[in-house]
This record gives structure tokens, C-alpha cells and sequence, in this order.
């Protein structure tokens, strides 16, 4: 019998996954419900967002006049008063022909964040980077050093001290926070309960707390004159609150690591310190990632506390630059919005990043 070709019928092609298109149809109208709710949002905006765009871009003034903008009160924007209060708002009370300073400072801190936070630059030199660009914030934003008129803390102000706080509390609270979480499990109960109390005690209080007792309490036990500087004291509070919170998102990962891994590193040999480093640890903290983002975040938007101790960072410059002028003071929210969308814009940049670690743990994952 000679064999009869029968052709198979043509199939559908497979269904697109990835790209936008894809991406709106599975998360904004993969159902009736989520469909409903996006179309509600669409006519929200639909409804919002032409008065704000009036208001925020059309009828917006940019001209540093307080009449004009008390003109155009109600139906536009006065963003002059941010043009107009813009160094007092970014630099605070720090000195006005010194403030190339804290500009240069800043730049050289954020820089060295970024490429920190770049895997082709984890080399042995970025630690003697990090040990070079520190003190050289240090010298720029206090002087005293290379010709360069001292200036005193609590003069320094605006968004330096905001990421000046938010980097040293992320990257001293880390540290603490890993030691404090193996503590916490530890098998000798002197250094558990320490670890517990600490914990315990500092998440049983809010920032605002720790930042008062650390400004005003804690000199009342040092002799007079010897109470270090307040700038120090706020950022211990600081690193220490933080710490303590971080520690129990890194004892969440610690706990998921199933304990047959723990025993397979003891049949090996390896010590204590040597489980942890090698085996427990890197798996614990990738567990964790978003957690451990989360608490950064929330330490950088925490900085705005200080105020309550006499620090002005971002928030609180923009309240002292609008509440000495009676002209510019109606007009705070506009102010607000503009530290609002550079907090968004760090805080959004440290989601993404965290993103990134993710995916860069997953693809390890799946060799």
C-alpha cells in the first residue's frame, strides 16, 4: 500500500509573553475584576488630570515674583518659589559663598554610591575608595583643613545632611544588623537575650524617641562640655534604630535556611564563622533582598525626623527657607512637591536596583 500524505491542520502561533502589550494584558485586563478597576482609574485621570496639568504646567508661574504668583493663586502653579529659595531648600543654613562645598561633597558621596552599586567596580580598590572619599566629605563639608573655613554642624543642612545620614545609618546599620540577627539565634543565652533586649527595646519606641534622648537626654549623663556632637549622636541613634529592624528581616532568611545544610557544613568541618560566611549568610540575605531595600528606604525617607533636633535636611530647609518669608508662604505646596519628587527619585532608584540584585540572584539560580 503506498502511503497517503495527509497534511497536519495549521495551529495558532503561540501566544507573545513578553513586551508591553503582553504586559498591559495579563496585569491591567487579565480579568473582570482587574479590567473594572483599571478602567475606574482611567476615569479618574481622565477627569484629574487636565486641572492638574493646567495648574501644574499651563497657568504655572516660574518668574521669581511673589505678586505674579499671588496673582496666578488658585488657577496655577508658583514654581518660583522654588527658583527662588532653591539653595536655601538644598543647602540649608550653611554658609552661601561656601556652598561649592557641600555641592562637591555631595557629588563625590553619590558618585561613590552608584559605583558602588555596579558589579564591574567590585574590585579591591573600592574599599580604598570608599576610605578616600569619606574623610574628603568630612573635610569639605566641616573645613578646618587645606585653607577652608570651619563650619559647624549644625550649619549643615538640605540634601547633603539628608544623604549624608541616609548613607552612613544604610551602611553601619548592615553590619549590626547581621551580627545582632546571629546573635538572636545563638545557642549561649547570655548573648541571645542581650541580642532580644536590644531588639525588643528599640522597636518598643519610635525614631523620634531615640533622636530626642540621643540630643537632650544623653548629654545630661556626660560632664559638661564632653557630650559629643550632635550630628554624631543623631547618627548613632539613627544607625542603632535601623539596625535593629534589619535584624529581624535578616533572622527571617536566617530561619529559612533548612538545617541540613548547617549539619552538612559540621560534617565537613567547618566552624561556626565558616558555616556562616560560606553557606548560611549569601543565602539567608538573597532571601531577603526586598526586605533589606524596604529598610534602606525607610531609613532615607526617616532622615526627615532630625528636624525635631534642630538638623534641617531637605524637609526641614524647605520649612525654615518658607516660614522666614512671609511672602513665599502661602506657596508650600509647591515646595513640598519638589522634595517630593526627589525623594521619589532616590527612592525609586533604590527599588530598581533592588530589582536588579534580584534578578541578577535569580539567573544564579537557574545554572
Amino acid at each position: 500500500m503506498s502511503a497517503v500524505f495527509e497534511p497536519i491542520q495549521s495551529r495558532p502561533a503561540p501566544v507573545r509573553t513578553e513586551g508591553f502589550v503582553p504586559w498591559i494584558r495579563s496585569n491591567l485586563f487579565g480579568d473582570l475584576r482587574s479590567s473594572a478597576v483599571t478602567l475606574v482609574i482611567i476615569a479618574l485621570a481622565a477627569y484629574v488630570l487636565p486641572d492638574l496639568v493646567k495648574w501644574a504646567v499651563l497657568n504655572a508661574v516660574v518668574v521669581t515674583n511673589a505678586e505674579t504668583c499671588q496673582a496666578a493663586r488658585g488657577t496655577g502653579a508658583c514654581w518660583g518659589v522654588v527658583v527662588e529659595k532653591f539653595r536655601l531648600i538644598i543647602f540649608g543654613r550653611y554658609p552661601y559663598e561656601a556652598q561649592w562645598r557641600p555641592e562637591v561633597a555631595t557629588i563625590l558621596l553619590v558618585a561613590l554610591l552608584i559605583v558602588s552599586c555596579i558589579r564591574a567596580f567590585w574590585k579591591p580598590w573600592l574599599a580604598a575608595l570608599w576610605v578616600a572619599v569619606v574623610p574628603a566629605f568630612f573635610v569639605l563639608m566641616g573645613g578646618g583643613w587645606f585653607g577652608l573655613e570651619p563650619v559647624t554642624t549644625d550649619q549643615w543642612g538640605g540634601l547633603p545632611l539628608t544623604i549624608m545620614l541616609a548613607t552612613f545609618g544604610i551602611v553601619l546599620a548592615y553590619p549590626i544588623s547581621i551580627v545582632v540577627a546571629l546573635g538572636r539565634r545563638s545557642d549561649l543565652p547570655a548573648i541571645r537575650s542581650l541580642c532580644i533586649i536590644y531588639i525588643e527595646l528599640i522597636r518598643g519606641v519610635p525614631l523620634i524617641s531615640v533622636l530626642f534622648m540621643a540630643s537632650f537626654l544623653f548629654p545630661l549623663f556626660m560632664p559638661v562640655g564632653k557630650s559629643p556632637d550632635v550630628l554624631l549622636r543623631v547618627l548613632v541613634g539613627i544607625t542603632l534604630f535601623s539596625a535593629a529592624y534589619l535584624a529581624e528581616v535578616v533572622r527571617g532568611g536566617l530561619q529559612a535556611i533548612p538545617k541540613g545544610q548547617i549539619e552538612a557544613a559540621q560534617s565537613l568541618g567547618l566552624s561556626y564563622w565558616q558555616t556562616q560566611r560560606k553557606i548560611v549568610l549569601p543565602q539567608a540575605l538573597a532571601m531577603v533582598v526586598p526586605g533589606i531595600m524596604n529598610s534602606f528606604i525607610a531609613i532615607f525617607k526617616d532622615t526627615s525626623l532630625v528636624t525635631i533636633v534642630s538638623l534641617y535636611e531637605l524637609t526641614g530647609a524647605l520649612g525654615l527657607a518658607l516660614n522666614s518669608d512671609a511672602d513665599w508662604r502661602p506657596f508650600k505646596i509647591e515646595g513640598y512637591l519638589f522634595i517630593t519628587v526627589v525623594y521619589f527619585v532616590f527612592c525609586f532608584a533604590m527599588s530598581r536596583y533592588s530589582l536588579w540584585i534580584e534578578g541578577q540572584l535569580g539567573r544564579s539560580k537557574t545554572r
